[in-house]
């Protein structure tokens, strides 16, 4: 086992096993972001190779069909499109591929809380990214990963990793601070190399480094992005994670040239109504319904 404080790239490219495989969804659907046509087609045909996710579609299809065409059932994916929307569909395939990737990887007090905690903040930055006109798939995919670095320092060190917790807790420090004085590195770092060797896009991989100081990417929009957005995740009290960042980078809000007006009235009212739509289905995927499954058997 490599010792606290010695961790490096290549210790955590040769311990990529300590986390599973990438989602290949994901993948793909970053590889299409940029053509709305071929997105959907791609989005169809990996919905169509998964019975599960067929299923959620379809449902959410249905429960809004009813409303308006009671006597309507829906089974076709690309009606199902049409009646509730490219992007919600793209956000259930993300949040399900991450779910798949994120769970089992944490004990399950420790998972619950990491889950809720990247789901509030990839919601977050879906709708911040949108608000000031960037893609909102790729900030929800960099809010579900930016703490990817915190799964594998667990995976490969879990009482250190508990220790550094702790001491963010006790002593009121910053989470990054105790994990380097666990670890040599911190979680940002380490969620870096990973995205690095999953081949991610360099937007990504600087919003995991750089979120917690985004001054250090300050023309990067998807790294305002995330950072702005774990902050309005506690702010709104979404946040399910104590180690939360508590300071609002102005310079991440130059970057989105975002003012604190009026104008984000609605911005905070599309955060609460996507996180109260998706609060059932995240709890659905995440480890405690698992859990549950598991329990029963299914």
């Amino acid at each position: 086992m490599i010792m606290s404080g010695s961790i490096n790239r290549d210790d955590v490219r040769r311990n990529q096993h300590l986390l599973p495989a990438f989602p290949r969804t994901i993948e793909r659907v970053l590889a299409t972001l940029d053509d709305p046509d071929a997105n959907l087609n791609l989005l169809v045909s990996l919905i169509e190779r998964d019975p599960a996710l067929i299923g959620q579609i379809l449902e959410q299809a249905n429960s809004v069909a009813v409303r308006t065409r009671p006597d309507m059932r829906i089974c076709n994916m690309f009606t199902a499109t049409s009646m509730i929307g490219l992007a919600r569909i793209r956000r259930t395939v993300i949040a399900t591929s991450m779910a798949g990737f994120l769970n089992d990887t944490l004990p399950p007090g420790l998972a619950g809380r990491f889950w809720e905690h990247s789901c509030a903040v990839g919601v977050c930055a879906q709708q911040l990214a949108i608000h000031c006109h960037h893609s909102g798939d790729m900030a929800l995919i960099a809010g579900m990963l930016h703490d990817v670095g915190q799964l594998w320092l667990y995976r490969h060190e879990p009482d250190a990793f508990l220790a550094a917790r702790d001491d963010c807790r006790i002593n009121g420090c910053r989470i990054e601070e105790a994990e380097r004085r666990q670890f040599g590195v911190d979680h940002t770092l380490i969620g870096a190399w990973l995205a690095e060797s999953w081949d991610l896009p360099g937007p990504l991989r600087n919003a995991i480094l750089h979120h917690h100081k985004p001054e250090q990417a300050a023309s990067e929009p998807l790294v305002a992005v995330t950072h702005i957005a774990e902050v309005l995740s506690a702010a709104l009290g979404l946040n399910g994670d104590d180690s939360r960042v508590t300071h609002l980078s102005t310079d991440a809000c130059a970057t989105l040239k975002l003012t604190w007006d009026e104008s984000v009235t609605g911005l905070f009212g599309r955060i609460d109504a996507v996180s109260q739509s998706m609060a059932g289905f995240f709890r659905s995927q995440g480890p405690a319904r698992r859990a549950e499954n598991a329990v029963a058997g299914n």
